[in-house]
């Protein structure tokens, strides 16, 4: 929504960390890694636009440039008869403009004084029937059914966000999502790529990930700290058949140091030692015998250089890379979940 710009300097870890627990019973649990920002001080700014005074510390922020408003619009290429999810409406400037369009907007709001204007900004109006907002944290909501989702949300939780997303059912055409700029050059991230990390392999695992465009700083009032960008998500329908726990928990280790080869990234005594605990369990669940000659290390390396990965090194891997790597150690019975 283009009310309540949200922006924080962040730290992507904990706010994962905080969620993770929520998703845990799923089949999926993705944690990301992202770098420490330090927390931004909590500054009250009046904003003299109805009266309401804005929390930058809370992120919120006014997009004031009804050029980016539409231009998001557009690129949700939105239909008559679709059903809306828009995170933080704040005052509506959005949320009225994709009113006129689509059959229904669900918006979701923590703010009861952004409720209140956006409540009184449709009544009495054709649009009211068409708007349900729904008061709470996104993050702790059970999100309704919907087309598309329009999301202009506080920059701490984007990585939650995006795999509650990734994680709904039934799937959704697609999400044009505002981000930090950082944030979104690491979901569209390339191997090879400087910012290219867990949250660029796992997100493109599940989705098609765009850039649409830059939002620079002048186009919020106050303006904030960070630089913004508007990204497409289209989640990938059926999703690839795989384990997720198994794939996160490989593509976690390959990231750990992803500029070590996978040989000395495989090697180290607290991997191995996780490796070798996973391997025991495997066997004994199934009833087997440990091989004689059983060590980890050695089916570890055994394993790398038979697909010749011994040399490769995570950020220059690709999605195939990745399976070609969990199907050779799972056939070795080497498991990462």
């Amino acid at each position: 929504g283009t009310g309540a710009r949200r922006h924080t300097v962040i730290d992507f870890d904990s706010q994962f960390d905080a969620y993770s627990h929520k998703i845990s019973s799923l089949v999926v649990t993705i944690i990301l890694i992202m770098p420490k920002f330090k927390e931004k001080s909590k500054l009250h700014h009046k904003i003299q636009n109805q009266g309401i005074q804005y929390n930058t510390g809370l992120g919120q922020h006014i997009l004031k440039n009804p050029l980016v408003v539409q231009s998001i619009i557009d690129k949700a290429a939105l239909r008559s008869t679709d059903v809306v999810l828009e995170i933080g409406p704040g005052t509506g400037n959005m949320t009225v403009k994709m009113l006129d369009k689509v059959k229904k907007v669900n918006a979701v709001e923590v703010d009861m004084r952004l409720v209140a204007e956006l409540q009184k900004r449709v009544q009495c109006t054709p649009l009211q029937p068409k708007l349900n907002i729904i008061v709470g944290d996104v993050l702790k909501t059970d999100l309704p059914f919907f087309d598309v989702c329009v999301a202009n949300l506080p920059y701490q939780i984007s990585s939650p966000f995006v795999f509650k997303l990734l994680l709904h059912r039934p799937f959704f055409r697609c999400a044009v999502l505002m981000f930090q700029r950082e944030f979104a050059q690491r979901l569209v991230a390339q191997p090879g790529d400087k910012l290219y990390c867990r949250l660029s392999i796992n997100t493109q695992l599940l989705a098609r990930v765009d850039h649409l465009m830059k939002v620079g700083k002048n186009n919020f009032r106050p303006p904030p700290k960070v630089e913004s960008s508007v990204v497409r998500i289209e989640p990938k329908n059926p999703p690839p058949p795989i384990n997720f726990k198994e794939w996160d928990g490989l593509v976690r280790i390959a990231f750990i140091r992803k500029n070590k080869t996978l040989n000395a990234v495989f090697n180290q005594s607290t991997i191995l030692t996780m490796l070798d605990k996973n391997f025991k369990t495997h066997y004994s669940m199934k009833n087997l015998e440990l091989p004689q000659d059983y060590n980890i290390k050695t089916v570890v390396d055994s394993t790398l250089k038979e697909i010749k990965f011994e040399g490769k090194r995570a950020r220059t891997m690709d999605i195939d890379d990745f399976l070609i790597l969990l199907h050779a150690f799972n056939l070795k019975g080497i498991h990462f979940a």
